[in-house]
């Protein structure tokens, strides 16, 4: 009986320790109360983001939806030679697809030196702080998902010598970014009472 019961708390605890080692995966992108309702945890964090830096959290959100889809460990594909994989054209990484250098920026400017590329909180932190440094030295909204999604693409720099006017596709693609905020923004409208009710009475 003594070896059954410890066989069934070992048991436990490993179903305990691997859901909260699992990562969190929405199963649609489309809906933005689908995916914080899913892990509310995740709105949680885009509330904090939100407070911390003014950036809307359905910028941040349709920022980090064109970046990854929500994969915590998305990464640039790879080119191949033969069976042997060449390096990467960039090390972006992570749900933000931060590279190293904006990263390592963006923990020195806010002490954040234990911050995760994978973790979502630490992540729409990034998108917080670099869209609100985008409206500091550029002017740009952070409301205007358009142009601070070809910032966060081309960078200050690119985005200053107007390397993107020449670029159809990128217009395009951030096209797609200012719709799919305006999307989020309609669907949060609606499920927010219940998201904010949720969070408020977790326990």
């Amino acid at each position: 009986m003594i070896l059954t019961l410890r066989s069934c708390l070992a048991v436990i605890a490993m179903l305990f320790l691997g859901s909260g080692c699992a990562t969190y995966q929405p199963a649609s992108t489309d809906n933005i109360c689908s995916i914080f309702l899913g892990d509310t945890d995740w709105y949680q964090a885009a509330l904090d983001s939100n407070k911390r830096w003014g950036t809307p959290v359905w910028v941040m959100m349709a920022i980090i939806d064109q970046e990854s889809r929500f994969v915590s460990d998305a990464q640039p594909a790879r080119d191949w030679f033969l069976f042997i994989p060449l390096p990467r054209h960039s090390s972006a990484y992570g749900y933000a697809q931060a590279q190293d250098s904006e990263w390592d920026k963006y923990m020195r400017d806010t002490g954040n030196s234990g911050h995760d590329r994978d973790d979502f909180s630490d992540a729409i932190n990034f998108v917080g702080w670099y869209t609100n440094t985008t409206q500091r030295k550029l002017g740009i909204s952070k409301w205007d998902a358009y142009h601070q999604y070809l910032v966060y693409h081309e960078g200050e720099g690119g985005y200053r010598s107007g390397s993107w006017k020449n670029k159809g596709w990128l217009k395009q693609v951030a096209s797609k970014v200012r719709n799919k905020a305006a999307v989020y923004n309609a669907q949060l409208k609606r499920c927010k009472p219940e998201l904010d009710d949720k969070i408020d009475n977790w326990f």
